[in-house]
């Protein structure tokens, strides 16, 4: 009987270890770290004020992209709202969002920065994976304009 199953065993794994060897393969790093947060406030802070603190988590950020591409991954995936933080109110969060275009558009924030508006953010998300030949997976959010005929569009003219 187990002479009978090592056959079909040996042809699995064969298989298996084929279709393993066949994929491309990719090292991955994923990141973690204490997100510097805003002050808990529903006043919503300037632009400016906002982009201060996006910049300080992305230092941290950085750090960790650097190392990740000098290790050899290929790809980093860094914190849920480890951006911006995540206390908020629709209002508060407004100048922390960037419109982020269709991924279907072909668009490389670090070499055409203002293609899109004001996209700080993703620029420099974008230069830090270009320079350090990496894909960076951050979470931030996306605005959008819409119009008051929009039946779905909220009363302050945007979605978020």
């Amino acid at each position: 009987m187990i002479i009978s199953h090592f056959p079909k065993c040996v042809a699995v794994f064969a298989l298996l270890a084929l279709s393993v060897g066949a994929l491309d393969t990719f090292i991955a790093a994923v990141y973690e770290h204490a997100v510097i947060l805003p002050n808990r406030t529903e006043t919503p802070v300037s632009k400016e004020e906002a982009l201060l603190l996006m910049n300080k988590n992305i230092d941290v950020l950085e750090k960790a992209v650097k190392l990740a591409a000098k290790q050899g991954a290929h790809i980093i995936v860094t914190p849920e709202d480890g951006i911006y933080g995540w206390i908020f109110t629709r209002e508060s969060i407004y100048p922390y969002l960037e419109d982020i275009p269709d991924p279907g558009v072909n668009w490389i924030p670090c070499r055409d920065p203002w293609r899109f508006g004001n996209t700080p953010v993703q620029q420099r998300l974008s230069c830090l994976a270009k320079d350090n030949s990496i894909y960076v997976v951050a979470n931030i959010g996306d605005k959008k304009p819409c119009n008051a005929s929009d039946s779905q569009c909220p009363p302050d003219g945007r979605y978020q």
